[in-house]
């Protein structure tokens, strides 16, 4: 099912989410995806969402509002096959996604977020709206998994290079880089 028709779809629960007690925010975003008649992404406005890239490529979205962190894990995915596009927030995640988020095959994500949204609600949207991502999740605040998405993974700051490229391999489907 193309992405666009699980938005469609999802939109039309927009009230039942916002009962549930899913985030007004997340029930939002829900409701902003929609499809128009020539099959194109439109935002809340009726506007043409941004196009997927020419190549085809495929995305690792970092997550980080630590500067250093973000630099760190985006120089280690640019190894892989994935593009790489780095987000300080939840919010700003949120937009390269509706945009780009068939592209998006790994989001990898800290807890604890600049803005209104944390990476705990951002993993729950991706897990709704773009299933096909895989979800890492990461914190230096706690040893124990936080309550990510049953099929998200944690891994635990500071986390190992090996472990972020294993998991960027799961995403691609290729093997890691060699580590030199």
């Amino acid at each position: 099912m193309p992405l666009d028709q699980i938005g469609q779809t999802l939109a039309s629960f927009y009230d039942t989410l916002v009962a549930e007690g899913v985030p007004e925010h997340l029930a939002a975003l829900v409701r902003q995806v929609r499809q128009s008649a020539d099959g194109r992404a439109q935002d809340e406005a009726g506007d043409p969402v941004s196009p997927p890239c020419a190549q085809g490529g495929r995305l690792a979205l970092v997550v980080e509002d630590e500067p250093e962190v973000r630099a760190l894990a985006e120089a280690l995915l640019e190894e892989t096959e994935l593009s790489v596009v780095g987000c300080d927030s939840a919010e700003a995640a949120l937009a390269v996604l509706q945009a780009r988020g068939g592209e998006v095959a790994l989001v990898f994500a800290d807890v604890r977020l600049a803005g209104e949204m944390d990476g705990l609600q951002l993993a729950r949207a991706v897990s709704t709206l773009w299933p096909r991502a895989r979800l890492v999740v990461t914190s230096g605040r706690s040893v124990a998994r936080p309550d990510v998405p049953e099929h998200a993974v944690f891994i635990p700051k500071p986390w190992r290079a090996l472990d972020v490229l294993v998991e960027a391999e799961r995403a691609s489907g290729s093997p890691p880089p060699p580590l030199t």
